[in-house]
């Protein structure tokens, strides 16, 4: 008889007792709570608002780096804010990677500054410096023609670089023309002929000669049809017949 009896308080108070958890559970069931905005703050931070609003937080990581974002900064989260969830749901923060990613430097010998500099923002990388390198080929002008991190050598986004640029120099042509011919001219005619064509009379000297024409040019410098710069000075040389 007291089996009996001990049988049944046991099964009444089991009754009692899962009557309890299932009311609990059915009540939890109709229970929700709103997922607060929580981006932008910093990790700790976040997660103690996510528990104040009955919530627990989860680590992740983004799939790459984001340059100039702190690594300890919620940048998303999962669910998103304003969301309607069940209490102690774990919401996800998505944090900047950690590693910031290398690569192998490219060769930009010969490449646009422009081009170079958008290769460069993409790699997260700084132009630190530029020089300026005269050049006369016009192919290099606006073209790197020196780095200062080698190519190929493996660098983290972050670093900085230096660049040395062509630019090209204006050559100055000078126009030349053709020495008039004053031989056998009078020294008078000579120097009104080279002055006309654009060239002025230099030095005269004077040479002895018993068969040339007397007082006539027998020489001049620069010679007869060579290409000089208009002004030049051209120098004569005059036959007299007395020593």
């Amino acid at each position: 008889m007291k089996k009996i009896l001990v049988a049944v308080v046991l099964l009444v108070a089991a009754f009692v007792v899962m009557d309890k958890l299932a009311m609990t559970a059915y009540t939890r069931q109709g229970q929700s709570v709103f997922v607060p905005d929580v981006q932008k703050m910093r990790y700790d931070d976040a997660v103690g608002v996510l528990r104040a609003a009955g919530l627990s937080g989860g680590k992740s990581y983004n799939a790459r780096y984001i340059r100039d974002i702190d690594s300890n900064v919620v940048i998303t989260q999962r669910p998103s804010a304003g969301s309607e969830v069940k209490p102690g749901r774990t919401v996800y923060l998505v944090l900047n990677k950690r590693e910031k990613p290398s690569f192998s430097m490219p060769d930009f010998y010969g490449r646009p500054l422009d081009e170079v500099r958008q290769i460069l923002d993409r790699f997260g990388i700084t132009v630190r410096d530029v020089q300026v390198q005269s050049v006369y080929d016009p192919a290099e002008d606006s073209k790197v023609l020196s780095q200062s991190v080698a190519p190929k050598a493996v660098v983290s986004s972050g670093s900085s670089i230096s660049l040395i640029v062509g630019k090209a120099e204006v050559i100055e042509t000078v126009r030349k023309i053709s020495v008039p011919d004053v031989l056998g001219m009078s020294l008078k005619q000579a120097r009104e002929v080279i002055v006309e064509n654009g060239f002025n009379t230099g030095n005269v000297s004077y040479e002895y000669s018993s068969l040339l024409v007397p007082y006539t040019v027998i020489n001049q410098k620069p010679a007869v049809n060579s290409l000089a710069e208009p002004g030049r000075v051209v120098d004569l040389t005059v036959v007299v017949d007395e020593e």
